[in-house]
């Protein structure tokens, strides 16, 4: 599964050096996911006069500067530092404010390639850069579509659509609105996303970055992981308020970063502050402050101001050394000598020793007010995919045995693509690592709606799958 991950300063001086550096130690943070090629975006020198590109577009910033290059990070790394002394970059260079992105990919249309990789573009200027994870399935309708109206492609990705697709409704919305593309621009940065997610189909999270809107980042989501980690100096605010007037805090306003990742590995060693993004939101970084946006899928409307969300951020209930490798030469070795310990973890906590008038008893928080309903139940349905099927698989007997009921297993896409029978008399056991995975997750979807008892068992607290199970309990105070 692709890596992908951003970080924005605001009012926060920073060095090139430190901001690229960041960016290369945030897909080091998601290596563990495996991929084949890697890229990162970061802002050009800054320029107080529009820049007027060979499209004949005019920018209010450069065009961002594109990294890219297949096989290991460390390759991206020395490739970066090599172009570096060939333009001159001067790395010593401060932003009070930047937008970066990074992406590590895993090969799925195309070859591994540094044209393949991410960032992907709208074309020349870098007008629109995009990096994306999940797979959009009527890319090729978009992209004949694209191809009648003169846009060129460069790549095989399916990603390729989304920047040139954001650069065609941008040019058409200003058109429409008679907006010169200069200096000032009136169609919000998260109208053009929406516009175009209203045309997306399949699964993405994906953030975007632009030269006509500098430090600003939009990050979608429909059907795969993303978070966003908030990280200010001094009190931190315990609510991101949509609504709030940015005259007062915005230009003049604390120092915040912001980051962006698919995986909370890459953002818990900055902060311990994040804000789990819902499918069908749109988040829009800019000024200092955070804007949630519920997006509307009918593509008959345009919404000209969308309806605004407020949401309490959460902690991380995870340790830094839990992202390293340690000693071990690999994740995979790491996980296997950590099982011992994983499982004291597991149980702690759970396991009540009991006493002269207590029996000996395992505690599950989230079952024990549903026993009774799930004893009356016709069988049970474990659902996942990969190694989270292979476990589930070995625990039916044990389940089977201490529970009298009958227990089934199903491959989440498999039983998805059949429309599987589950009935209101079945407990559905949906097991996920990451609680995100795209698969079971509409599984979930499919037997809620089904009306099947649904049971989460994931390693990640707030994850998707944890909060669309039936014995999901949201924190009662707001952190």
């Amino acid at each position: 599964m692709c890596g992908i991950f951003a970080y924005l300063n605001y009012n926060a001086t920073r060095e090139r050096r430190h901001i690229v550096e960041l960016l290369f130690n945030g897909l080091r943070r998601l290596e563990h996911r495996g991929y084949d090629s890697a890229g990162i975006s970061i802002d050009a020198d800054p320029c107080r006069a529009p820049v007027t590109v060979s499209s004949g577009a005019v920018l209010p910033s450069p065009p961002p500067l594109v990294f890219r290059q297949e096989g290991k990070i460390e390759n991206l790394v020395s490739s970066f530092d090599h172009e570096a002394v060939v333009v001159e970059l001067d790395l010593e260079l401060s932003f009070t404010s930047n937008a970066g992105i990074a992406h590590t990919r895993w090969a799925t249309h195309g070859e591994p390639s540094p044209i393949n990789s991410h960032p992907q573009t709208s074309g020349e200027g870098n007008e629109f850069l995009v990096v994306h994870n999940g797979i959009i399935t009527n890319y090729m309708d978009l992209n004949e579509t694209l191809l009648k109206y003169g846009f060129h492609f460069e790549s095989d990705t399916d990603t390729e659509v989304i920047p040139k697709l954001a650069k065609f409704v941008h040019d058409i919305l200003n058109e429409d609105l008679g907006s010169d593309g200069g200096d000032k621009q009136v169609v919000p940065f998260t109208q053009i996303m929406m516009d175009v997610m209203r045309q997306l189909e399949g699964a993405y999270a994906l953030i975007c970055k632009s030269p006509y809107y500098p430090n600003e980042l939009v990050a979608c989501k429909r059907g795969s992981p993303h978070l966003l980690g908030v990280k200010e100096t001094g009190d931190m605010r315990t609510d991101i308020n949509v609504e709030s007037d940015l005259s007062a805090e915005g230009h003049h306003g604390k120092p915040k970063e912001y980051y962006l990742a698919s995986d909370a590995n890459a953002i818990v060693e900055h902060t311990r502050r994040v804000l789990v993004i819902e499918d069908n939101e749109v988040v829009h970084m800019n000024d200092g402050a955070v804007h949630i946006f519920k997006f509307d899928s009918d593509k008959s409307r345009r919404l000209l101001r969308p309806a605004s969300v407020q949401r309490g951020l959460s902690t991380l209930e995870m340790e830094v050394e839990q992202i390293r490798k340690g000693n071990f030469e690999h994740f995979m070795q790491k996980e296997i000598h950590e099982q011992p310990d994983s499982l004291t973890r597991t149980m702690r906590g759970r396991l009540i020793r009991g006493g002269e008038q207590k029996a000996k008893g395992i505690l599950l928080g989230g079952l024990k007010d549903h026993l009774k309903t799930i004893r009356r139940r016709r069988r049970i349905l474990f659902i996942g995919c990969g190694t989270s099927y292979n476990a589930a698989l070995a625990a039916i007997p044990v389940v089977e045995e201490l529970s009298g009921i009958p227990v089934t297993m199903e491959i989440a896409n498999d039983f998805l693509d059949r429309q599987g029978p589950i009935y209101r008399e079945d407990t559905a056991i949906f097991v996920s690592q990451s609680g995100e995975t795209a698969d079971t997750l509409q599984a979930l979807e499919y037997a809620k709606s089904n009306g099947a008892l649904c049971i989460g068992i994931t390693n990640t607290v707030g994850s998707a799958i944890a909060r669309g199970t039936h014995l999901w309990h949201p924190p009662k105070c707001r952190m």
